[in-house]
């Protein structure tokens, strides 16, 4: 059960710790500048956790495996991230912002699930959906 569990926890706690360094970061940086710093340490951190927790490491074996996706990944990843400094750059308070993107990322997810890994629409992923939905509409009440 922890195995299952603890993945979602540690989102959760690293998406909490990223709103708020997302909304902190000095409007006087530019975003891109500020990323490059973020990637860096982001590197340096992922390379001592391959290093520690990686049982035969050999990280340039590790690279002949990869393919498209972690190429995609990092430019969702940019995206992901500038877009958030802009939202708060632009006056979004971190709560409401967060907010809407899950709710719009729930159904593009669910249509996702959908068409590219089959995955069934459930009336229990509807009704979170709607659910979201409505909660949206009372957002700014």
């Amino acid at each position: 059960m922890l195995s299952y569990i603890w993945p979602i926890a540690l989102v959760v706690l690293s998406n909490t710790i990223y709103q708020i360094c997302s909304k902190s970061i000095p409007g006087s940086i530019n975003p891109f500048a500020s990323l490059t710093v973020t990637y860096m340490v982001a590197a340096v951190c992922a390379g001592i956790l391959y290093a520690v927790m990686g049982k035969d490491v050999n990280l340039l074996r590790e690279y002949s495996h990869l393919n498209w996706a972690s190429f995609a990944l990092g430019v969702s990843i940019v995206g992901l991230e500038v877009g958030f400094i802009f939202a708060y750059k632009a006056g979004w308070p971190v709560s409401t912002a967060a907010t809407v993107q899950s709710a719009f990322l729930a159904i593009a997810l669910m249509g996702v699930g959908l068409l590219f890994f089959h995955e069934a629409i459930t009336w229990n992923k509807v009704v979170g959906i709607v659910i979201c939905l409505i909660g949206l509409a009372f957002i700014n009440h």
